[in-house]
């Protein structure tokens, strides 16, 4: 197994590495810099053995196991992940539960539940750690959160404490949000939330989403500037300042994406550790974005 990580490594990521003194450094100046915990609220394991979900958009052809992924919290000065259960696995979260239990407490997760789970079932992935559920609703129809299986199942997200994590384009969170938000459950938008790339802060769905910030119930993941198109990082320079007036630090979240799936090619854990330093140059300011998911996330 350890061979085939290693493997793993050069082929896959192998063009993109840097090098191990490079990122030792980096992790040594993260811890240097705060005693505060440093917290990647983003990634995903996985491995081709598992079943994939019927009509999945995509399934990758290498491996992304726990082991790998903690290699690169420990390389990048990162002392907790939040694993995100990926789409192409559906409902069958048994090895996002698995790693969460071999992980001691480092890790938290969202999973991905169908409306109609049952209440002991929520509570048995509480148990191993699931913080959350996600709704991937990239090339989905969107949700009637009015129906009564959805309410059963928001009311249950409530009572727990958990949040909700959205992958949308802007438009659409800007009126799926406030629904979630009428149920009393805490929101979580991915990846900048996600607005036309073509139209970058200046699309109307990203500006409504800027008012939810008054609410101090949703977060956003200041995560894969890659997802916002080819200038991605570049909007990400024009979003982040504007996200921080409307939400504040400590409703900001750092994700690294990783593998950062269909980006792999160009994209590594430490590019989008090193793009976060870029973004928040100011020390203090990065590690409070760190250290916010700290609450949500039940670290």
């Amino acid at each position: 197994m350890i061979s085939r990580e290693r493997g793993l490594t050069r082929r896959q990521f192998g063009t993109g590495l840097v090098s191990l003194v490079s990122a030792t450094a980096v992790a040594s100046r993260a811890k240097s810099e705060t005693s505060l915990p440093t917290i990647d609220t983003h990634a995903h394991v996985f491995h081709r053995g598992l079943k994939l979900a019927p009509g999945r958009r995509y399934a990758p052809d290498y491996d992304a196991p726990l082991a790998l992924y903690l290699e690169q919290l420990d390389r990048n000065g990162m002392s907790n992940g939040v694993l995100v259960q990926p789409s192409f696995l559906g409902t069958d979260n048994s090895y996002l539960v698995e790693s969460l239990k071999t992980s001691g407490g480092r890790l938290r997760g969202i999973a991905v539940v169908d409306p109609s789970v049952t209440a002991d079932e929520l509570r048995a992935l509480d148990r191993a750690g699931v913080v959350g559920i996600r709704l991937n609703l990239v090339g989905q129809s969107l949700p009637d959160l009015a129906a009564g299986e959805w309410k059963a199942l928001l009311g249950n997200v409530k009572s727990m404490g958990w949040q909700v994590e959205l992958q949308r384009n802007a438009s659409d969170l800007a009126l799926l949000a406030p629904q979630l938000l009428d149920h009393g459950v805490t929101v979580v938008l991915d990846h900048y939330a996600l607005p036309d790339p073509k139209l970058g802060v200046a699309d109307p769905g990203f500006q409504s989403v800027l008012k939810l910030g008054a609410t101090r119930n949703v977060w956003v993941k200041i995560s894969a500037p890659y997802r916002n198109g080819a200038s991605g990082e570049s909007f990400a320079k024009e979003a982040y300042p504007l996200l921080r007036k409307a939400y504040g630090l400590d409703r900001l979240l750092w994700g690294s994406d990783w593998p950062h799936t269909q980006f792999e090619a160009s994209q590594t854990y430490m590019k989008n550790r090193q793009f976060l330093d870029a973004l928040i140059v100011d020390n203090s300011e990065r590690a409070q974005v760190l250290a916010s998911p700290h609450q949500p996330f039940r670290f």
